[in-house]
């Protein structure tokens, strides 16, 4: 008998990943100092759980000035949001199978 945790994916284990992917799905775009005071976590913190989003090619990053001053915002991608889509859907389901 299968569990359902196998369709889980490991990306969004990590409650932060969860919390960026959310961000993200529901916002075009989002800055780097915007997704840090939203999600109240460290420059390294969160810089660390954007590499592992943008390695699994599920973010993309763009960089680029706004004035003089760098900017960096992060999109979710086709495949992210397939993905992350993917793994709420199996959440819920395994959620309706304990009833």
């Amino acid at each position: 008998m299968k569990s359902g945790f196998e369709n889980f994916d490991k990306a969004f284990e990590n409650k932060l990943r969860l919390q960026i992917m959310s961000v993200l799905m529901v916002n075009d775009d989002a800055e780097f100092n915007t997704l840090k005071e939203l999600l109240k976590v460290t420059d390294g913190n969160l810089a660390s759980h954007l590499k592992a989003l943008e390695k699994e090619e599920y973010i993309l990053v763009h960089k680029g000035y706004n004035g003089r001053k760098p900017q960096t915002k992060y999109q979710a991608t086709k495949l992210g949001k397939t993905a992350f889509k993917k793994h709420l859907d199996t959440l819920e389901q395994l959620i309706r199978n304990q009833h």
